[in-house]
């Protein structure tokens, strides 16, 4: 098939199989040259080669599929240095797109390009309505699955998946966060502006109208550690995202991030009796020792914590003002991965 109009290269890329089940934006050359010119790089360059098929992607490639995600020029510098993270060995990349599991990678940009391209961290971050969330994070997953490979059903082999597979980008709510920001946290400068990779379960709402910061964390806790949640199994790197009306009121409580990942990794735990109705625990010799090694698989009574150390649970502020909503995320089993976005 050759197409003569718009109607007939959409239609194209739906039998050539390089969509994601919705329309996309035909890529003409021009549309890709300006894609690639914006970065300040050259096109043949190679970017990464993308798991589990190796796939080659060049910054035109890349290109390629932000045009069609409907990008602008200027997200280019995100989505390649999304690409960049996914490839640190942390990340496990091809472990991430093969899995049986419900994760997909979620984007994090923190710094002063997240209100430069109006990327939305506050009011329905999650979800629709803001056109640099959407495309940036669905330019990633169609290069992960039109040059990585990670076709449904055969080498992505996600049970279900979630609707995060379409797109999974937010910002963080910086001016809504009494703390450091993710980035500066982890050593960034302030004026840096840095994307954040992480595997992540669809978000799990965690609704509270605490009397006391102590019980809005012991709520939150409880809500990280149910029975089936496989982050008590495979422990890697898992996300808080507060609210900024509970981020608020655990400053205001005098509580600091240090403080929170403590709790949480001393509160956010099941006994090895209770996992066991999910199957033989991680920490068996025959199921590989992800547990802590001072869990002791065969003690009923040993209490296993959701992450193998405080310093596995990451916190960001994001969402709107005004609602008793938190969210956790769980993740895979791999870790956040954190890079400088290197701007033309």
């Amino acid at each position: 098939m050759v197409a003569t109009d718009v109607t007939d290269a959409i239609e194209l890329m739906f039998e050539t199989g390089w969509t994601d089940g919705l329309p996309v934006v035909p890529a003409s050359e021009d549309l890709v040259r300006r894609f690639v010119e914006y970065t300040g790089r050259d096109g043949h360059e190679l970017i990464a080669e993308l798991p589990p098929l190796g796939g080659r992607a060049t910054v035109e490639r890349i290109a390629v599929n932000a045009v069609m995600a409907g990008c602008l020029p200027e997200h280019m510098p995100v989505v390649i240095a999304a690409l960049q993270a996914m490839m640190e060995e942390r990340f496990n990349l091809r472990g991430v797109q093969c899995s049986t599991g419900i994760h997909t990678p979620l984007v994090i940009v923190n710094g002063p390009i997240a209100k430069a391209l109006g990327i939305n961290g506050g009011y329905n971050c999650f979800g629709q309505g803001w056109r640099a969330n959407a495309t940036i994070g669905r330019a990633v997953k169609l290069a992960l699955v039109n040059l990585g490979g990670a076709v449904p059903g055969e080498t992505n082999k996600a049970t279900f998946g979630h609707p995060g597979a379409y797109t999974y980008c937010i910002a963080e709510n910086e001016d809504a966060n009494p703390w450091e920001p993710l980035h500066v946290e982890l050593g960034f400068d302030a004026a840096d502006s840095t994307v954040t990779v992480f595997p992540a379960e669809a978000p799990h709402n965690v609704m509270c109208h605490a009397a006391g910061p102590r019980d809005f964390l012991t709520v939150l806790a409880d809500s990280m550690c149910t029975l089936g949640n496989v982050q008590m199994y495979v422990m890697g790197d898992t996300f808080v995202v507060l609210g900024p009306e509970h981020a608020r009121f655990l400053a205001e409580g005098g509580w600091t991030k240090r403080d929170i990942r403590q709790f949480l990794f001393d509160h956010a735990r099941k006994p090895v009796r209770m996992l066991r109705r999910g199957g033989p625990p991680q920490g068996d010799s025959r199921r590989g020792h992800f547990w802590p090694k001072f869990i002791d698989p065969d003690d009923d009574d040993q209490m296993v914590p959701v992450v193998r150390g405080p310093d596995r649970i990451h916190i960001i502020v994001a969402g709107g003002q005004g609602g008793p909503h938190s969210v956790y995320l769980p993740g895979w089993g791999s870790g956040r991965v954190t890079r400088k976005i290197e701007l033309a």
